[in-house]
C-alpha cells in the first residue's frame, strides 16, 4: 500500500512541480548555455533500486572533465572545478531540479537514499551495500539532510578527502539509510521533505535530530577532522 501511494504521489507531484518550476528552470538553462562550458544538463550513471544502474539528470555545475580532476567523485567546499553558475546552483540546490524527470520515469522518488556513483557506493560496508537500495533512491533523504555540510566536513579534515569520506562519512551515512529502510512511511517521507526545506533555509540547524529522536548517533566528526590518518587500532 505504501509503495503504491508513494508512486502515485511521486508521479502527480513531479508533474505538478515540473509545470510550476518551468519559469524558474528556463532562466537557469539560458544562463548555463551562456556561461562556463555551455553545458546545461549533467547525466551520470548511479546505483538505483535493487542496485540496478540508471542515469541521473542534474543541471551542470562542474567542468566536464571534473571526474578525472583533483578529488574525483568527492566534492569539497569551494571546489575549483565548480563553474561560477554551478556554485550558486549547488548552494541553492537548484541543480537537483532536473531529477524531477527521473521521478516521472520511475527511476527515483522524492524521498529515499541518495543514488551514488560506484566509487562512493563501494565505500559503504559490504553488508550495507546489499540493503541500502531496497528503497527507490530519492532527490532528498535522511542522509542528504544530515550531511548537508558534507563538503565542509571533508574540506576541514586533515586527512585526504577519500580517506576521510570512506572511514567516517560513508559508514554513518550507511547507518542512516538503513534506518530509513526500517522506518520508511508516508509520514517519515513528509517529515524528511520538511526537514530538507528547513535546512536549505537554515543550514546550521540540527532540526532533523529533534524530528527523529531515534536516529543513529552522530560520530564525533570534529575529532575525526583532526586526525591525519586512521589510528592503528581502528584498522
Amino acid at each position: 500500500m505504501y509503495k503504491a501511494v508513494k508512486r502515485f504521489f511521486d508521479f502527480i507531484f513531479s508533474l505538478l512541480m515540473l509545470v510550476i518550476l518551468i519559469p524558474l528552470m528556463l532562466p537557469v538553462i539560458i544562463l548555463l548555455k551562456l556561461t562556463g562550458e555551455g553545458e546545461i544538463f549533467y547525466k551520470q550513471k548511479r546505483i538505483g533500486l535493487r542496485n540496478k544502474c540508471f542515469h541521473i539528470i542534474k543541471f551542470a555545475t562542474m567542468l566536464k572533465n571534473s571526474p578525472n580532476m583533483l578529488t574525483g567523485s568527492i566534492t569539497v567546499k569551494n571546489d575549483p572545478r565548480l563553474t561560477p553558475m554551478g556554485k550558486f546552483l549547488r548552494k541553492t540546490k537548484l541543480n537537483e531540479l532536473p531529477q524531477i524527470l527521473n521521478v516521472i520515469k520511475g527511476e527515483m522518488s522524492f524521498v529515499g537514499p541518495r543514488p551514488l556513483v560506484d566509487a562512493t557506493f563501494n565505500a559503504y560496508p559490504e553488508n550495507i551495500r546489499y540493503k541500502i537500495y531496497h528503497s527507490k533512491p530519492g532527490i532528498t533523504g535522511i542522509g542528504s539532510v544530515v550531511f548537508r555540510d558534507e563538503e565542509s566536513l571533508i574540506s576541514n579534515a586533515k586527512m585526504p578527502p577519500h580517506e576521510f569520506y570512506n572511514n567516517f562519512i560513508a559508514p554513518y551515512k550507511g547507518e542512516l539509510e538503513i534506518w530509513y529502510n526500517e522506518h520508511k512511511s508516508f509520514y517519515t517521507d513528509c517529515v524528511i521533505l520538511f526537514a530538507t526545506i528547513w535546512v536549505v533555509a537554515f543550514p546550521s540547524s540540527n532540526i532533523v535530530y529533534k524530528l527523529f529522536k531515534n536516529l543513529p548517533q552522530r560520530p564525533d566528526f570534529k575529532h575525526a577532522q583532526m586526525l591525519k590518518s586512521i589510528p592503528a587500532q581502528s584498522l
